[in-house]
């Protein structure tokens, strides 16, 4: 179909409150129920919508892609393996989701979130035509994610990046990013249980979905996967004849410019690290080394002779995959923030897998802080939605509130979310609350039954105080108490605090540090950030 030219315009406030509409609408509602029971029409409906807005599968061949999925791990693979090749020279595009602060950085070009002029105009020009088409095919627009990623094909297309990463979004197989035909690389990160009502409630099925993204001939890539998840995997490769390898662990490879240094905090990003390396080598190798051309460093990577069935691939790695990987950032997972007496610690973990890691990370980091800076005394503050997986930390508070950044604020169109209405959202807060409580009174149960005469309970006796906040500006405000110039900033409000509920902060004025945890959702993460980064939001 022919670019055809359109009156379409508006700014980008403009812009993102549309976009928001198609969160609700009735008609992609509609269609989503539909296609929930016969999801090779989700596929279906994808062209239809990538055709109706003037580009074809045909040309996204021309993208040079690289296409990930995974439960948990898939984003940071991404961002391991752009920052990769960003340092040969290339230039990248790189579609994930979801964001944190603005929508905008679900598009990124060379590392950055599109600007806000290349995103408004792009933007009006593919709702334009998606418009301007809906009544000839029923009145339909594509939902919120499709959109998106129609979006970042044409904006990659445009702006001619050398090679596009492109992460699933949900799944593999029906994802709406599977209308990828050729993609130069694929990889699968840690997979585990998650979305079960949309990819089912096994490992078994999951792994048929993820691997949903292999394509013929197209070499593929996981990590180290449990072992039901691996038969199905393999089977899936042979069934669609696409080569599959295992990537080692990170220790596993050689490198002549001392110990390899990731960017991305914890030790569950050495298995993606690994990923990546797999990943950008091959698609250097694809891209660059038949015709000698794009490279002016001899990569100095070499594949053992392996098939498909092997565990372990053997790299000697060069100085940019090295560099590569210690220069990678990646907001809200495992992120660390200091603020005065204030310290942060944000990773938006959502499984209990991740948030077992983020535990461990947690514990590591925060221990870390205070050897280095000889604190007597520290107070953990929590905000999380998964409660079994942090009896570990001992944390004085738990505080619970939900993904809303501020209970009075201006439009904030870009973290607005139509699909959760604001009481089921603080009904789960609540819910969370009383989980929290319920689970410490079992504990004090099961320490009195199991003490040991002469020894401490096998429970700890101190247990975190628990609080629900409207927004979650107000929850920070309470925590920071006034020692956090960024989140104490007067220009916004919030809405005042019981006189009960402030004395309860009483701890936190007099001790040396304060140590923050914000974990159980991206969203959540992302909607702190926006308060303590403030140059997230310009």
């Amino acid at each position: 179909m022919p670019y055809l030219s359109f009156s379409w315009c508006g700014n980008l406030s403009d812009a993102i409150c549309t976009l928001n509409t198609l969160q609700t609408n009735a008609s992609a509602l509609e269609q989503v129920r539909r296609e929930r029971s016969h999801p090779q029409l989700q596929l279906q409906a994808m062209r239809s919508f990538l055709e109706r807005s003037g580009l074809t599968v045909e040309e996204l061949d021309h993208l040079n892609i690289i296409h990930v999925t995974g439960t948990k791990g898939k984003g940071s693979t991404c961002a391991f393996t752009e920052q990769i090749l960003r340092s040969y020279g290339f230039r990248t595009g790189f579609y994930s989701s979801p964001h944190l602060v603005q929508v905008r950085e679900r598009i990124r070009i060379n590392g950055q979130p599109i600007g806000k002029e290349l995103f408004t105009k792009y933007f009006w020009q593919v709702y334009g035509r998606l418009d301007e088409t809906k009544d000839a095919h029923g009145g339909t627009m594509p939902a919120y994610f499709r959109f998106l990623t129609i979006l970042a094909f044409h904006v990659f297309l445009q702006e001619k990046v050398d090679l596009a990463v492109i992460e699933v979004g949900i799944g593999g197989a029906y994802d709406c990013t599977n209308i990828i035909r050729k993609p130069w690389v694929c990889g699968i990160s840690s997979l585990g249980i998650d979305h079960t009502q949309i990819l089912g409630d096994t490992i078994e099925k999951i792994a048929w979905q993820k691997g949903g993204i292999f394509k013929p001939g197209v070499p593929a890539f996981t990590v180290k996967q449990p072992e039901d998840a691996m038969v199905v995997l393999r089977d899936r490769a042979k069934e669609i004849k696409c080569p599959l390898w295992v990537c080692p662990e990170l220790e596993g490879y050689q490198t002549d410019c001392g110990p390899l240094r990731l960017g991305l905090a914890g030790q569950h990003q050495r298995s993606n690290a690994s990923l990546a390396l797999q990943l950008s080598h091959t698609w250097l190798q694809r891209r660059c080394l038949p015709g000698g051309t794009g490279i002016s460093e001899n990569l100095n990577c070499v594949f053992s002779n392996v098939t498909s069935s092997s565990t372990s691939l053997s790299v000697c790695l060069s100085g940019r995959l090295v560099s590569g990987l210690a220069d990678t950032e990646w907001p809200g997972r495992n992120q660390t923030l200091k603020h005065g007496a204030v310290t942060y610690f944000l990773d938006g973990a959502h499984t209990m897998r991740s948030m077992q890691a983020c535990v461990h990370w947690f514990t590591e980091t925060a221990a870390q802080h205070e050897r280095n800076h000889l604190l007597p005394l520290t107070e953990q503050t929590l905000m999380c939605s998964f409660l079994v997986s942090f009896q570990p930390c001992h944390f004085d508070f738990a505080v619970f509130c939900p993904n809303i950044t501020e209970a009075i604020a201006s439009c904030n169109a870009d973290q607005q979310n139509f699909n959760v209405s604001v009481e089921n959202m603080l009904t789960r807060c609540l819910d969370n609350e009383r989980s929290w409580r319920l689970h410490n009174r079992l504990g004090d149960n099961q320490g009195t039954q199991l003490l040991i005469e002469d020894s401490l309970p096998l429970v700890p006796e101190k247990k975190a105080d628990t609080l629900v906040f409207p927004c979650i500006l107000s929850a920070l405000r309470w925590i920071s108490q006034g020692r956090d110039s960024v989140v104490a900033d007067p220009a916004k409000t919030v809405l005042p605090v019981k006189p009960n509920i402030m004395d309860k902060a009483a701890p936190l004025c007099d001790v040396a540090e304060i140590h923050v945890l914000i974990t159980g959702s991206l969203h959540l993460v992302g909607g702190a950030l926006k308060h303590l980064d403030p140059a997230s939001s310009k």
